[in-house]
């Protein structure tokens, strides 16, 4: 069993908390819009709508923002958004895959390329990097929901790949296309997960041991992710601890 990094994916890094998070509200908001309007308004009929609200809550986003963002799309006003995945190499050719959604293609196109350029990274085409990270499902409970053998048993009767502890909690992974099946299997032994969404896992993540570069890095990230078209961004790297707590 594997420790979990939580420095692989930026989603576990310290960061502008307060400051990103009327941000962090509205992308979630934005991806249940989308979700209820590609499928059924309620969640227990639209696997996607489900998972969407559910990380929502986990990021403690109110519920009548929740029931805005689901209303919204029931109306004609509701934008239509097109979903871009964008791959590219940062500072010390680290990967990154940033996903998008997005109105006007054009114009995200042109601020990820220019976030890349500025912070001499190098925007590439798609599969460019995609390769070196892995398409899956991540579902995250905290250690109060059993020991790790209880943990892993739970996950290998409702069909995932493999589970990760630490001291933040258990990991569980899963093939993108079970995340819902495998999601609702694991309430019924383990409870409410604290999330449960589609990640970018790397395959070999590289570590980070040069605080210039992971200042560098992560200048780009925050960039990125101060675009309001930019949903996600996620690297193939691992922070070392000294590091990450000089950031």
């Amino acid at each position: 069993m594997a420790g979990h990094s939580k420095w692989a994916n930026i989603q576990h890094r310290k960061g502008r908390q307060d400051a990103a998070r009327s941000k962090l509200f509205s992308k979630l908001a934005k991806e249940i819009t989308v979700a209820a309007k590609m499928g059924d308004p309620d969640p227990e009929k639209n696997p996607r709508l489900r998972l969407a609200v559910k990380e929502a809550k986990a990021k403690s986003v109110p519920k009548d923002v929740i029931d805005r963002a689901i209303k919204k799309s029931l109306g004609g006003d509701a934008e239509t958004y097109e979903e871009i995945r964008y791959e590219g190499y940062g500072p010390n050719g680290i990967a990154l895959v940033v996903e998008a959604m997005t109105d006007n293609r054009n114009r995200t196109a042109s601020n990820v390329r220019s976030c890349f350029t500025k912070s001499g990274g190098d925007m590439g085409q798609t599969g460019s990097v995609s390769f070196m990270f892995d398409r899956v499902g991540e579902i995250m409970y905290a250690l109060s929901a059993g020991d790790a053998d209880t943990v892993m048993l739970a996950a290998i009767e409702a069909g995932a790949n493999d589970v990760e502890t630490d001291d933040e909690g258990h990991w569980i992974y899963c093939a993108d296309t079970d995340l819902n099946e495998v999601s609702t299997a694991l309430e019924a032994t383990l409870g409410e997960s604290e999330t449960a969404k589609l990640i970018w896992k790397p395959q070999a993540p590289t570590e980070i041991t040069d605080l210039e570069t992971a200042q560098k890095l992560m200048k780009l990230i925050d960039t990125l992710e101060d675009d309001d078209d930019v949903q996600n961004v996620t690297g193939n790297f691992d922070l070392t601890e000294e590091v990450a707590t000089s950031l």
